[in-house]
């Protein structure tokens, strides 16, 4: 049986342990996930396990991500089930700080990145890249890993992160590790859990509908009228459309010139429940 995970609660626990790795010359990897892990974040977890000799997995549901009428107090807190996953995975260390931890009294510094948040998700979630920036930020810090590994499943947050890395020279490499998918080409998400039986059946319309705009703009097709179909196509599926936009793989900046990498991504909800995808095309 795989011996269980240091778990740490607190800055100073933590960079002991990370101290002890870095001085038998050990590349450490760190995983930042919210908790309610499934095998999208044990895939994170292999990746990790792949570039580095020791895995980092930080447990932390961020408060400052969430908007006033978002889910923070809903969100799936699975600790135990957690630990045992990543106990069967052979990760080394779990941090997971309180909320006080993260945010003593008196905390008041925020990050914010520009290019890449701007637009999309901070157009319905003004809060979230600057909750997300300044969490991820703070947990660089307190880890100081080599690497990073977060999914393309948030490929908005992923680019944020990146720009985030670099632009403050963290010295942190960012990777990306690839979207996992039901069967029936559903990403994988935490939130999936609030997904009804009869919702969950209408869910992949999402990636449908961007799997055929990929194809079409890859045939030639228009990619503002490629997306125009798709958004139109979940829609009449009955979920409430945020976006399905095409933009810039590398900057998400709106597209100007043809031959320009290109992602594909949307957001829609369905039901109680908000729902993003992504795709190259």
């Amino acid at each position: 049986m795989a011996n269980k995970p240091l778990v740490v609660h607190t800055v100073k626990d933590l960079r002991a342990q990370v101290s002890t790795f870095r001085a038998a010359g050990e590349r450490v990897a760190l995983v930042p996930t919210m908790g309610a892990l499934h095998a999208g974040h044990e895939s994170l977890v292999l990746k990790a396990q792949e570039v580095a000799q020791r895995t980092v997995v930080s447990i932390f549901v961020n408060p400052a991500q969430f908007g006033p009428n978002e889910d923070f107090d809903r969100y799936p807190r699975t600790f135990d089930a957690d630990l045992e996953k990543l106990t069967a995975l052979g990760v080394d260390v779990v941090y997971a700080p309180s909320v006080a931890e993260m945010y003593p009294a008196g905390y008041g510094t925020r990050i914010t990145v520009e290019g890449p948040s701007a637009g999309l998700e901070s157009d319905f979630r003004p809060q979230f890249f600057t909750g997300v920036a300044t969490v991820v930020g703070k947990l660089f810090l307190q880890c100081r890993p080599d690497c990073a590994i977060f999914g393309e499943k948030d490929y908005q947050q992923l680019m944020v992160l990146k720009r985030l890395a670099r632009d403050l020279d963290l010295d942190i490499e960012v990777l990306a590790a690839p979207t996992l998918r039901e069967a029936d080409g559903l990403a994988l998400s935490s939130r999936n859990a609030y997904l009804t039986p009869q919702e969950r059946s209408l869910a992949p319309v999402i990636h449908e509908a961007l799997s055929r705009a990929a194809t079409a703009i890859g045939s030639g097709t228009n990619p503002e009228e490629a997306v125009l179909r798709a958004s139109q196509t979940i829609s009449t599926r009955g979920l409430k459309v945020d976006y399905v936009v095409a933009r810039n793989a590398e900057t998400l900046a709106p597209l100007k010139a043809p031959g320009e990498p290109v992602r594909l991504l949307a957001a829609a909800w369905l039901g109680t429940t908000r729902l993003i995808d992504n795709l190259p095309a």
